[in-house]
C-alpha cells in the first residue's frame, strides 16, 4: 500500500498534548535494587536470541537499530520512569512488537539496568505498569523550577512540534544569489562543498532556528539515528524522514510540507536488513526540464521514482513507479525474506541510476552462503536495468580465482552499502565494495577474495571494470569501506592530474589517479601478524600508503592506555594483561578464559572513519575528515552449529552465563560477543570528547581504538572492564580503555599529502567531565567516544560539523553543539546549540541571498530536522 499526501495550503497541522505532572515526592530510583539478578539473567538469555540481531551482541547498536548501552543511553534515559522504557522495549523486534511475555520484556529490562551498572536487589522488577511509571531510571536528581534559567536567543526550545505548523512564508526578495545542493554529497564527487559565504565566522554564533521538522509521525515509532542529508533544488527540500522511509518535500525558506509519499511494505519491510530513514534520495531532470523526479530506495528494497512537483509515483518508470530490486539481481532470491536492502542512496550520473546493496551486519552469519553483493545500472527514464557488476566474480570473470578452493561459488556478502562518486567527463561511476561473509572469520574464504574491500571504477553506462584497488586483503577487523570517495584535480610537478581519495574505516586516506588507478603516493605492501584461529589464513601483507600519514590512531601498545592519572594508568595496565596488543592489523584470536580474551584492535569495526565521509575545498585543495578513536575487542568462538554454518563466529570467551548469539554451548565455556561487554558487563562509561590532538601517527604506528572488553569474563583480580559505552569499547572505571583525544577533525593539504591541521572536536561529555577519579584536573576537549559518526560540511568560509553526543551547559540544559572552525587554521570559529546530536551529516543552500544550514539530530526522544539561518 502507498500514500502520498499533497498538503494543501502550507500547513501540515498534527495536535499534540502534553501532559506534565509534577510529584511532590522524588520517584524510587532504579538505582536503589529494583531487579533481581536471576531476573537480570534471565533477561541477558532473552536479549541473545530476540535482540542481539539488531541491537548488537554489544548492545552499541547497529546501523539503524539505537545504543542499549553507554552513556547515549543512560542519559538519554536518566530521569525517564521505567514505563516509557517498557513502551520503547515493546515495540521491538520492528518484525513482532508486543511479541514477548510481560515477564519477558521484563527480563530484558532488568538485564539493561545490570548493564547500566544499577545495582540489583531482593525484589524483582515488577510488570505492572503503574508500579514502573514510580521508578525512574537512574539516580534522583532535583526537579529544575520552569522558568529558573533563561535561555539565550540562539537556543533551541528543548522539544520541537511534531511537525509545527511553520512560520508565515516570507515575502520573496531579490537580487541576492541562490545555491543548491542537488546529490547527496552536494555533487557527484562527493565533495560537500557549498560556495555559499553569508554565514562567516564573524556571525555563526549568532545563528538561530529558522525552521525545524519533528520526523516522528512519519513512522511507528520515534527514528533515533537519523542519517539523511536532503537534497535542494530551487526552492524546495527533498529527503527521507521516519522510520518507515517516507519521501518528502519541503519548502526551503519556511520548512512547510509540500508533499509525502510513504509505502507499506508489510512482512517484506519488516524484515528488512537497512530499515528506518535511509540517508535520502537522488534527484534528476529532463534537459528541458519538464521531467523532474526524485529517487529512493525503500526498506523493502524496491526503488521509487516520483514527480518532484507533487510526489505522485511515475507511471512510466518501472511498473507504476517502483522497480522491484530483488529481482533481476541473477541469484535465487525470496522476496519477502532475502536480506538485500539499501539504506544509501542511489546516484544519478546522467541518464543512468546506479544502485548498490547491503545485507545485516555479520558478527555471527547464519550461514556462509549468504545473498550476494552487486552493483547495478537502471536507465531513469524506464526503470530498465542496463547492466549488473558482480562484486564475488563468477567462474570465468577477473578475480575469480582470488577465491582459492572455490570459495566464490558459496560464499556471499560483497555489498555497496556505502554512498558512491562518479566523474560524469570520464563516464565512470566509483564504488566501494564491502567484505565477505563472516567480519571476523574468513576461513571459509581462503584468498584475497576480489572485490571485498576494494574501490572500483566502472563504466557508467556498460558496468565494465576499468580499474580497482583492494584497501584491505583478507578482512577480518570488519575495515569495509564504508563512505564515498572524494573526487579532485590537484597540482604535481606542474601539471593538473585527476585525483580520487578514499578514506578507510582504519585510517588510512587511499588517493590515485582517477582515471588509471594508479597511486599519486606510493603504497606498499607490508608484511603483518598472521593469525592462528583454526583454518585461517589471513593475507602475510597488507597495503599501506605512504602518504597521507593515517588521520587517527593505528594498533595498541601500553603507551595508548588511559593515562589521566597515574591511578588509571596502572588500572589499564591490568585491564590489558588479559588481552593481546600489537600493530595494525593484528588479527582476532581464538578466545580462551586462560588468554587472550581478544585482540584490542584500532581503529575498531566501526572506524577511523564511517559512512559520512569527509567534504574537499576546491578552492585550497584541502580536504577534511572526522574520525573517532576507539579499541574493539576482536576475537572468535565456535559456532554453535544449530545456528551457523560458519564455523567460528566472532565473540569472546567468558565463564557461565548465555553465549554468544551463534556460539557453540561448550566454546570455552561460555562465549561472549565480539567487541561486546560480555553481556551484563557494566557499561555505563559516558562517550568522551576530544582532547587536543598532535600530529596523525605514522603509516602503520602505534595507535588506540575502541574495543569492547567482556566484564564477566575479566576474570577476578582485573580493574573493572566495561563494555559498549554506546559503542564505546573497554573502560576502566567507566573511563575508556584508551587515552584521548576520542574524536577529531584532520585536514589535509592534497596537493602535498600533508597534514595541515588536526583538532578535537566535540566536547567532553558529562559522565568523564564529572568523573570522580579525574576531580581537581584541568581537562580539556576530550572529544566524544564511541560510535560518533559525524560527517563535515566545507562552504566558501567554513568548516562545519556537529558534535556526536550531548552534554550538560552552564544553563543546566542537555545540547550539542553545531561547531564552525576555520579552514586554513582549524581556529573555532563559533558554536549554536542543538536539542541532540548530529546523526546525518550537515548540508547548506542559499535562497534569494539567505543562506540555511540544514542538519538531522537525533536521541532516545525521536528525531528532527533543523534549518539554521541568520535573524
Amino acid at each position: 500500500m502507498r500514500h502520498t499526501r499533497r498538503v494543501i495550503g502550507g500547513v501540515f497541522v498534527l495536535a499534540c498534548a502534553t501532559l506534565a505532572a509534577q510529584q511532590s515526592q522524588p520517584a524510587r530510583s532504579s538505582a536503589s535494587g529494583v531487579y533481581t539478578s536471576e531476573q537480570a539473567a534471565t533477561g541477558e538469555k532473552i536479549y541473545f536470541e530476540k535482540c542481539a540481531s539488531c541491537h548488537g551482541d554489544d548492545l552499541a547498536g547497529r546501523e539503524r537499530a539505537p545504543a542499549l548501552t553507554g552513556s547515549p543511553f543512560v542519559e538519554g534515559w536518566s530521569g525517564k520512569d521505567l514505563r516509557q522504557l517498557l513502551d520503547r522495549l515493546e515495540s521491538m523486534p520492528p518484525t513482532a512488537p508486543k511479541s514477548l511475555s510481560a515477564a519477558e520484556y521484563g527480563g530484558i529490562l532488568a538485564f539493561l539496568l545490570r548493564n547500566a551498572e544499577m545495582p540489583s536487589g531482593s525484589t524483582a522488577l515488577p510488570t505492572d505498569r503503574a508500579q514502573l511509571a514510580g521508578i525512574t531510571f537512574g539516580r534522583p536528581t532535583a526537579v529544575a523550577t520552569p522558568g529558573a534559567a533563561a535561555v539565550a536567543r540562539n537556543t533551541p526550545a528543548p522539544a520541537a512540534p511534531s511537525p509545527a505548523t511553520p512560520p508565515a512564508r516570507p515575502a520573496a526578495t531579490t537580487g541576492g544569489p541562490t545555491t543548491s545542493w542537488p546529490t547527496y554529497g552536494g555533487n557527484l564527487a562527493s565533495q560537500r562543498y557549498s560556495s555559499a559565504d553569508q554565514i562567516t565566522r564573524d556571525n555563526f554564533s549568532r545563528l538561530e532556528i529558522a525552521w525545524r521538522l519533528k520526523t516522528d509521525f512519519l513512522g511507528p515509532r520515534p527514528d533515533t539515528l537519523y542519517s539523511a542529508t536532503p537534497l535542494q533544488v530551487g526552492r524546495v527540500l527533498y529527503t527521507t524522514a521516519g522510520m518507515r522511509r517516507a519521501a518528502i518535500a519541503l519548502d526551503g525558506v519556511t520548512g512547510e510540507m509540500l508533499w509525502m509519499h510513504s509505502e507499506d511494505e508489510g512482512r517484506r519491510g519488516q524484515n528488512a536488513p537497512r530499515n528506518g530513514a535511509g540517508r535520502g534520495l537522488s534527484y534528476w531532470a529532463s534537459n528541458d526540464g519538464a521531467d523532474r523526479r526524485v529517487i529512493y530506495v525503500t526498506p523493502g528494497y524496491r526503488m521509487v521514482a516520483l514527480d518532484a512537483k507533487t510526489g505522485n509515483p511515475v507511471t512510466t518508470f518501472g511498473k507504476n513507479g517502483i522497480v522491484d530490486l530483488k529481482l533481476e539481481a541473477d541469484q535465487d532470491v525470496d522476496l519477502d525474506t532475502t536480506e538485500l536492502g539499501l539504506n544509501a542512496t542511489p546516484l544519478v550520473v546522467g541518464d543512468v541510476i546506479v544502485v548498490g546493496v547491503s545485507h545485516r551486519p555479520g558478527t555471527a552469519p547464519r550461514t556462509m552462503r549468504n545473498a550476494r553483493g552487486m552493483v547495478r545500472g537502471y536507465d531513469v527514464r524506464t526503470g530498465k536495468r542496463l547492466w549488473i557488476f558482480n562484486t564475488i566474480p563468477k567462474r570465468g570473470e577477473f578475480g575469480y580465482d582470488t577465491w582459492l578452493e572455490n570459495s566464490a561459488e558459496y560464499n556471499g556478502n560483497t555489498g555497496i552499502w556505502a554512498q558512491m562518486s562518479a566523474d560524469p567527463e570520464l563516464g565512470l561511476v566509483y564504488v566501494p565494495v564491502e567484505m565477505a561473509t563472516g567480519d571476523y572469520y574468513g576461513g571459509n574464504r581462503p584468498g584475497n577474495t576480489l572485490f571485498a574491500d576494494s574501490l572500483l571504477a566502472l563504466d557508467v553506462k556498460t558496468g565494465r571494470r576499468k580499474w580497482h584497488y583492494q584497501t584491505v586483503h583478507h578482512d577480518v577487523w570488519d575495515w569495509d569501506l564504508a563512505c564515498a570517495p572524494i573526487l579532485f584535480d590537484m597540482q604535481m610537478n606542474g601539471r593538473t592530474i585527476k585525483a580520487i581519495a578514499q578514506p578507510t574505516k582504519h585510517a588510512f586516506l587511499f588517493v590515485f589517479n582517477r582515471e588509471t588507478g594508479e597511486p599519486i603516493w606510493p603504497i606498499e605492501e607490508r608484511a603483518v601478524p598472521q593469525s592462528d584461529a583454526p583454518k585461517e589464513r589471513t593475507s602475510p601483507t597488507q597495503p599501506f600508503p605512504t602518504k597521507p600519514l593515517p588521520f587517527d590512531r593505528q594498533g595498541v601498545t601500553e603507551n595508548d592506555l588511559m593515562d589521566l592519572t597515574p591511578e588509571l594508568k596502572a588500572q589499564a595496565l591490568e585491564v590489558v594483561k588479559r588481552y593481546k596488543m600489537g600493530p595494525i592489523f593484528t588479527p582476532p584470536v581464538l578466545s580462551s578464559l586462560d588468554g587472550p580474551l581478544a585482540t584490542l584492535t584500532l581503529p575498531s569495526e566501526v572506524g577511523g572513519a564511517n559512512w559520512p565521509g569527509g567534504s574537499f575545498d576546491p578552492e585550497t585543495n584541502h580536504l577534511y575528515i572526522h574520525s573517532h578513536t576507539q579499541v574493539f575487542l576482536n576475537a572468535v568462538v565456535p559456532a554453535n552449529a544449530q545456528q551457523s554454518d560458519m564455523g567460528y563466529v566472532g565473540g569472546q570467551a567468558r565463564a557461565g552465563g548465555a553465549g554468544a548469539r551463534g556460539a557453540a554451548p561448550g566454546a570455552a565455556p561460555g562465549a561472549a560477543p565480539a567487541g561486546g561487554a560480555g553481556r551484563g558487563a557494566p557499561a555505563t562509561a559516558p562517550q568522551a570528547a576530544g582532547a587536543p590532538a598532535g600530529p596523525a601517527p605514522g603509516a602503520g604506528g602505534p595507535g588506540r581504538g575502541g574495543a569492547a572488553v567482556s566484564g564477566r569474563g575479566a576474570g577476578p583480580g582485573v580493574a573493572n572492564v566495561e563494555g559498549g559505552g554506546g559503542g564505546r569499547g573497554g573502560t576502566v572505571q567507566g573511563l575508556p580503555l584508551i587515552k584521548p583525544p576520542y574524536d577529531r577533525i584532520t585536514a589535509y593539504n592534497m596537493n602535498t599529502g600533508d597534514i595541515v591541521w588536526q583538532k578535537t572536536h566535540s566536547s567532553t561529555p558529562d559522565d568523564i567531565k564529572n568523573h570522580q577519579a579525574l576531580r581537581g584536573l584541568n581537562l580539556p576537549r576530550l572529544g566524544q567516544p564511541g560510535r560518533t559518526f559525524i560527517g563535515t560540511l566545507t562552504t566558501k568560509t567554513l568548516v562545519i560539523a556537529g558534535e556526536g553526543g550531548v552534554h550538560t551547559n552552564e544553563a543546566g540544559r542537555r545540547v550539542a553543539l553545531l561547531r564552525a572552525y576555520d579552514k586554513r587554521s582549524g581556529e573555532d570559529a563559533g558554536a549554536v546549540e542543538m536539542p541532540n546530536k548530529q546523526t546525518g551529516s550537515p548540508m547548506t543552500y542559499t535562497i534569494d541571498g539567505k543562506q540555511f544550514i540544514v542538519v538531522a539530530v537525533s536521541g532516545n526522544d525521536g528525531a528532527e530536522i533543523l534549518a539554521y539561518a541568520l535573524p
